[in-house]
């Protein structure tokens, strides 16, 4: 055993005696200004005790002129030699000075970004250095709102969940969708309770201002939302004991009503029993700056996952060069196009599933047209219709009695219709391309918006080159995806040779079944391009349902047989394994072909970095990660040098 015989320095033996701590530099604005406290004839254990008020640094230079001049010419030469802020430590013992330590300080994500743009600035560091000096993650601080840091140290956590999605949230408690739109309107600040969230409460979701799910892991469906939105969500926490028949729920030893105040760090996970005051984020210039070196470094194109043209637009704000994900189920759920969905999937026949979805058809139209407008003639990549068609179907009695009016059709009859959609699990069962093998007409009325909508939108403004991108979902065989890609050639051929202009696309088909790696040569020949789903891919490699394994994982992390959530930090050894051989596989078949992923670890560092490494052209992720992974993709390039 090594040991470090240090001689001991005496702050305490008087008026000319004293110690200290510094930052050479503001450690919450990063401002190029001294910071610290002293205090005389004291040791280091008064001044972290707190039982006596300590001075401010610049009144060493009043106490002992000759010691505070020595000091900043020390500090500033301890800068000058490691290029980042100090965190120093020192003592005065009878009017002679000794350092005790130094190192690096730790600093917010503002100051981060303010200390490596002056330090460029200043000539002490290359731009690259200077990017290498601020983790990813830190960006999550600047971009969305947090809690008032002393009423935070104040507040006592009753419960963790998952921090899903970043950010921080008060609001009054409400548990269902529609009541929290309804309070929402009225001005209230609200947090969605909900013991897992659908597509159904996209509206309750989008009016809340926080996200509490019991079950649920990081990429639920409430995690994936929130974080598309930029919404502050904390999922699987479950320990809460919800009873939604008398609206409350408890949770550590307390009883939360409907209308009571709560308030959760999607940062921690962290949920209070209390309203803590919350602060918007400020997003300085020195963030675009270092943005600028970013993209300049970076080799990877970032994407974004976006649903609506405000996501779309908001990403573009933060730097997205195009949708690599555009989920267009999420467009169904409002009242005045729901109600034509569920005609259709109650139909018998086709002409009855045709009529419904041609009353759909001008929505997707509409909704595709302002996405494009959003991205200014950068790619949009559609996903076609994914989920299982009994998350679309109503489960109160008053929307089944709607329906059963609308149809012409007994309760009874469409209580038999959604009976019949059960499936034993749904996660692998009547989903994805099948939806469109099953019912071709869906894939077709989807094919007309996507193309109608670019043909005006390249009618509108030719100075863009629209290129709209078609991904199916979910195929396992090249026969499948030669199958609905016929579908769409024929229909996308007939509307653009209808409409006299010329209009190039593409279809490409998302890689989320271990199947479709493995057989990736064969899918080439018919995909212009690939786009890793790794959410279902890491469900389908580990035999882990996404939504439930929370229940589990804790344990597999403590007994080490896990260190990371595979759902929020790619598996390179698995998953990884599979993607590399995909691009492997696939790319000397076709050789024009683009590959990107769409996950969610699209905004995940350490992923962002494996698809540098295994050649992929573009990440895609939630708009509030499109900042995270420009930089992760320019330290990407940085180290890969």
């Amino acid at each position: 055993t090594a040991v470090n015989v240090q001689m001991m320095v005496f702050g305490n033996k008087g008026d000319t005696s004293g110690t200290g701590v510094a930052f050479t530099r503001n450690a919450a604005t990063g401002e190029k200004a001294m910071l610290g406290e002293y205090l005389v004839n004291a040791q280091g254990e008064d001044v972290v005790a707190g039982v006596r008020t300590p001075k401010p640094i610049a009144q060493l230079e009043q106490d002992m002129p000759e010691v505070y001049n020595q000091f900043m010419e020390l500090a500033n030469k301890l800068e000058n030699h490691y290029k980042d802020m100090q965190d120093m430590e020192f003592t005065v013992e009878e009017g002679k000075l000794y350092f005790l330590q130094t190192r690096n300080g730790k600093r917010t994500a503002n100051a981060a970004l303010k200390i490596a743009v002056d330090l460029v600035n200043e000539g002490l560091i290359t731009t690259d250095e200077a990017l290498m000096k601020v983790e990813p993650k830190q960006l999550d601080q600047i971009l969305h709102p947090a809690f008032d840091q002393k009423a935070l140290k104040a507040a006592k956590a009753i419960g963790k969940g998952l921090p899903a999605s970043p950010g921080a949230a008060a609001g009054k408690v409400y548990f269902t969708a529609e009541d929290a739109k309804i309070h929402a309107e009225t001005g209230e600040r609200v947090i969605l309770v909900r013991l897992e969230t659908s597509p159904e409460d996209i509206e309750g979701m989008v009016a809340a201002q926080g996200i509490l799910t019991v079950r649920g892991g990081m990429t639920s469906h409430a995690a994936v939302v929130a974080r598309g939105m930029g919404t502050c969500c904390v999922s699987g926490c479950e320990e809460i004991r919800m009873n939604e028949a008398e609206k409350t729920f408890t949770l550590g030893g307390a009883t939360i009503k409907e209308g009571d105040y709560i308030s959760l760090d999607g940062s921690t996970g962290n949920i209070y029993n209390e309203d803590i005051p919350t602060v918007d984020p400020e997003i300085s210039g020195d963030f675009a700056t270092f943005m600028k070196w970013a993209d300049e470094k970076r080799s990877l194109k970032v994407r974004t996952n976006a649903d609506t043209p405000a996501d779309a637009r908001k990403a573009r704000e933060l730097g997205a060069e195009g949708i690599g994900l555009c989920r267009t189920e999420h467009m169904f759920f409002e009242e005045s196009r729901i109600a034509a969905f569920r005609e259709m999937i109650c139909s018998d026949t086709v002409e009855e599933r045709e009529a419904a979805l041609e009353k759909i058809l001008p929505y997707q139209q509409g909704d595709f047209e302002k996405i494009y407008e959003a991205l200014e003639g950068y790619p949009v990549t559609i996903r076609f219709l994914d989920p299982p068609l009994h998350e679309f179907v109503p489960t109160e009695e008053a929307d089944i009695e709607k329906l059963a009016n609308a149809q012409g059709r007994t309760v009874e009859e469409i209580k038999n219709y959604i009976a019949g959609l059960h499936e034993f699990n749904p996660m692998m069962g009547h989903r994805g391309c099948r939806l469109a093998v099953t019912y071709p007409e869906i894939a077709r009325m989807q094919t007309r918006a996507v193309i109608r909508a670019a043909i005006n939108v390249q009618k509108a403004h030719s100075e863009w080159k629209m290129r709209p991108e078609i991904m199916i979902p979910l195929i396992c065989d090249i026969k499948e995806l030669k199958y609905v890609k016929k579908i769409v050639v024929e229909t996308a051929d007939a509307e653009i040779a209808a409409s006299g202009i010329e209009l190039e696309y593409e279809v490409g088909t998302m890689i989320e079944i271990p199947r479709a790696a493995l057989t990736a040569d064969e899918i080439a020949k018919e995909a212009d391009f690939f786009c890793f789903g790794t959410n279902d891919l890491t469900q389908m490699t580990f035999g882990f349902s996404r939504d439930d394994s929370g229940k589990f994982l804790n344990a597999y992390y403590d007994t080490k047989i896990l260190e990371n959530d595979p759902f929020a930090k790619l598996d390179q050894n698995g998953v990884g394994k599979l993607m590399e051989m995909s691009i492997k596989l696939g790319k000397p078949a076709n050789p024009s072909m683009h590959v990107g992923i769409c996950g969610e670890h699209g905004g995940d560092p350490s992923s962002v970095e494996f698809c540098h490494k295994i050649g992929l052209d573009y990440v895609s992720c939630s708009p509030f990660r499109v900042p995270i992974a420009r930089l992760a993709a320019a330290q990407a390039a940085i180290n890969s040098k």
